[in-house]
């Protein structure tokens, strides 16, 4: 081989090399995840390394454990070239939060004053989500949606868009955009609301079928079949709702359940043969271990068992819950029943799209309730039982190798009184309990989703 072609080897092979090693960064700080379940194993469902790496490769999880066990790794074949570590000393990386209930298209009417669930949707929601017919005003909105997602740590959620297919579009074309693992649909609704919202059973099948072949399993996206609750959709789009679930292995279903006495009162009304509110969805094929319900507040002990006997899940929305003056959730014995549970924000009824801040309510209505909600059990519910509750624990949740790399990278420190406050803090549990207490998105340093980073605060605007 001639000196040149040696030459050009050499540089090819350098090139290579620098390729390959692109797709690898390591993240240097407190490192926590959750293995299981900490009302199974307690502490020990828990990892937790106080000066950890984790590494990830090409969007996923290569290995998470101590520095001084994993940085070696990194450094045995100095051939590869240099990885690239963040410095994250003293702030604290956990995989992503994962919000099993949210409105994008109420984005922009939280905190609507004075009114209880029937009222406030006649009153805010119908009227706001009217403008998501509009393809670019509904991008714009889903844009600053994402944003404020991964402004507060959230990297993956359960989506109800608008009655439109359009609403649909905007929002995975965002998502899309930034690699977001999320779940959406059309909202299906063709009774008992403003007729510039209502849809027909044969319209909300057509369309939410046209909308999965588009998006369901494109790139991280996948779709929920949406109707928006039992008594804005008649008998005959319900079963439609359930035919689509039975034609689509795979796709999720999202709605509402049991939120207030007068929905509950309402649905009885409107479905008189059907035993309970659940029943109702059972009855149309519509729950199952795909099947997210949001709220769940005010369940009979049938409906609680069928739940747990169709592996139907439950998402717990506080915030929504106390701002709207629905009722308290029954955390602790919708887990006894073996019911799988996820945390919502619920914006717009939801105040805030903080998970911090809703384990922060979380707290609260267990209190009330002469109950305990540890930080263990609050931060596995963000993150590992979140992913549990969307069936998307094979993908998301924890650190384990292979799995996706969504995570957030918070600070204990982040604001005067979290930082007063952590110099008391002894144990790690403490730690987390503080945190989920205190913080906001004021303690979001970093998000990153599929890998890249999706956020970073600006100290400047903090």
């Amino acid at each position: 081989m001639s000196k040149g072609w040696n030459l050009a080897f050499v540089a090819m092979l350098a090139c290579y090399s620098q390729s390959v090693q692109a797709g690898t960064r390591a993240y240097h700080g407190q490192i926590m995840h959750f293995v299981a379940d900490p009302r199974e194993l307690g502490s020990r469902a828990l990892e937790y390394y106080e000066d950890g790496l984790l590494v990830v490769k090409d969007g996923k999880i290569l290995k998470a454990g101590s520095y001084q066990q994993v940085h070696p790794s990194l450094v045995e074949d100095s051939t590869r070239g240099s990885i690239v570590v963040e410095d994250y000393r003293g702030k604290l990386i956990m995989p992503g939060f994962i919000d099993t209930h949210i409105h994008y298209a109420q984005t922009e009417m939280v905190a609507a004053y004075g009114e209880q669930l029937l009222e406030w949707l006649n009153t805010y929601t119908f009227p706001t989500e009217r403008k998501y017919k509009n393809f670019a005003y509904a991008r714009k909105q889903a844009k600053f949606f994402l944003d404020q997602l991964v402004r507060n740590g959230t990297t993956t959620a359960l989506v109800f868009a608008a009655v439109f297919p359009e609403s649909v579009d905007a929002l995975f074309t965002e998502a899309s955009k930034r690699e977001m693992r999320l779940i959406g649909g059309k909202v299906m609704m063709d009774r008992n609301a403003p007729d510039y919202l209502l849809d027909t059973a044969a319209d909300a099948y057509t369309d939410s079928k046209a909308l999965i072949a588009k998006w369901h399993g494109r790139g991280r996206l996948l779709y929920a079949i949406t109707p928006r609750f039992a008594p804005t959709s008649s008998p005959e789009q319900l079963q439609a709702a359930g035919k689509l679930l039975a034609e689509h292995p795979g796709v999720y279903l999202q709605t509402h359940l049991a939120e207030s006495h007068a929905e509950v009162a309402w649905v009885k009304e409107l479905y008189p043969d059907r035993s309970n509110y659940f029943d109702v969805y059972d009855h149309f094929g519509l729950s199952g271990s795909r099947s997210i319900f949001a709220h769940s507040i005010h369940l009979s002990d049938q409906e609680r068992q069928r739940m747990a006997a169709t592996q139907s899940v439950a998402s717990f929305c506080p915030t929504s819950n106390l701002f709207l003056g629905s009722g308290l959730f029954e955390l602790q014995d919708l887990l006894d029943r073996g019911i799988r549970v996820g945390l919502g924000t619920d914006i717009g009824a939801g105040t805030s799209f903080s998970m911090l801040q809703t384990l922060n309510e979380a707290y609260k209505v267990t209190q009330l309730q002469n109950q305990k909600l540890s930080s263990l059990i609050g931060f596995y519910l963000a993150t590992l039982g979140g992913a549990k509750a969307l069936s998307l624990d094979d993908r998301i949740g924890n650190f384990l190798p292979g799995k996706e790399a969504d995570f957030v990278v918070l600070d204990p420190q982040a604001t005067p009184l979290l930082a007063t406050r952590m110099q008391n803090s002894l144990r790690l549990t403490e730690k987390l309990f503080v945190l989920m207490n205190l913080g906001d998105d004021r303690a979001v340093r970093a998000t990153y989703v599929n890998g890249k980073l999706a956020y970073q605060i600006d100290h400047g605007k903090a």
